[in-house]
């Protein structure tokens, strides 16, 4: 079968940062009359979520502002394809690769709605081939980085000498709902923040890098209704059930085992795992799973600690800081997210860090 490897992984962050600490007084604000007690409740779901800090396509106060989904939305569209455009540029520029020399780009977000889609526009403004083939990858939420990266090894392997761009952006601050004080909705604020990655992938004889070894889905049964967002007259209204960790630690072995055995490996075979940070308890629960082995979540809680959950691009925000740790030693990892579905999304690769990759 034609190996498909992971050439580089590049991250592009909105130009607004802030602290969960400076989000404090506005969130107080937002919930000015409410009682106290589901004040103190907001705060300490902020404090507990894990979340140090995280990226924003908008200032803080514009966020707690009230507008019309038409005008967020335009917010996200403009941001996407900036963001988008930066991170598949540097991509490239790190990879000395041509922006010609694409054959296919996967475009994957869910935090708003733009057509035609991310992809066409990153066409024009990076000079992409002409007769290049776009995927869009949308409603596919937190699972979908990994999705792209399983559709784009899939082509890769049927086109052997070709190349891929996956560019994820999301821009969850865009859907953050002013007239809704849910415990959702602020779970939701809690974890989310924006950003975008690009992550290249070639089938060439001649690339080196990480090799995908195996994919694959797992689809959860009669839980559509766990994850997503209500699409409504106020914009992308958010699904998030408290039972999604149970969720996940109930499953965890049907998806897993039977995946790693027919790869011909053992959970204690695994030296890294390559984890989307879906929330803090999301972390626990799957730390739970792995603590007898040699791989740990360090990365994956860094990641949600200083970035915030950023929907699809979080996990390829992790697949990054293995990828440029100049510590990193190689060996089989695993790459693993969940989204609405409810769906868990798994690649199985043999990493090879940029500092090893770059001396072959």
């Amino acid at each position: 079968m034609n190996k498909v490897r992971i050439i580089s992984a590049r991250k592009a962050l909105p130009r607004y940062a802030r602290t969960t600490e400076e989000i404090m007084p506005s969130l107080m604000e937002w919930l000015r009359d409410e009682d106290r007690r589901k004040q103190r409740k907001a705060e300490k779901i902020f404090q507990g979520a894990g979340v140090r800090r995280r990226f924003g396509i908008m200032d803080i106060a514009d966020v707690f502002t009230q507008t019309s989904f038409e005008e967020k939305n335009r917010e996200y569209a403009s941001a996407a394809v900036e963001l988008g455009e930066r991170a598949l540029r540097t991509a490239l520029n790190d990879s000395n690769w041509d922006p010609n020399s694409i054959d296919i780009i996967i475009s994957v977000s869910c935090t708003g709605i733009m057509i035609p889609s991310l992809d066409a526009y990153l066409v024009n403004r990076v000079g992409l081939p002409q007769d290049i083939i776009r995927l869009p990858v949308t409603e596919m939420g937190c699972a979908a980085g990994i999705s792209g990266l399983i559709y784009a090894r899939r082509f890769l392997q049927a086109h052997p000498g070709s190349r891929a761009a996956v560019v994820a952006v999301e821009c969850p601050s865009a859907t953050f709902q002013h007239t809704d004080r849910s415990m959702a909705n602020i779970v939701s604020a809690a974890l989310f923040g924006d950003g975008a990655s690009c992550v290249l992938l070639s089938s060439e004889e001649e690339a080196r890098g990480t090799e995908i070894l195996t994919d694959g889905m797992y689809h959860f049964p009669k839980a559509t209704d766990l994850m997503g967002f209500d699409l409504t007259n106020h914009g992308l209204k958010m699904i998030l059930s408290p039972d999604v960790p149970q969720t996940i630690t109930d499953h965890f072995e049907a998806l897993l085992n039977p995946f790693l055995e027919q790869a011909g490996t053992r959970q204690d075979e695994l030296k890294h795992l390559i984890f989307h940070p879906g929330g803090r308890k999301i972390i626990e629960a799957t730390d739970a799973v792995f603590k007898e082995g040699p791989a740990n979540l360090d990365k994956t809680a860094y990641v949600l600690q200083e970035y915030g959950n950023m929907s699809s691009a979080t996990v390829l925000y992790v697949l990054e800081e293995f990828l440029r740790d100049p510590d990193a030693q190689p060996g089989l990892g695993l790459m693993l997210s969940f989204g609405p579905g409810f769906t868990a999304q798994r690649i199985l690769i043999d990493l090879v860090p940029e500092t090893i990759q770059n001396q072959v």
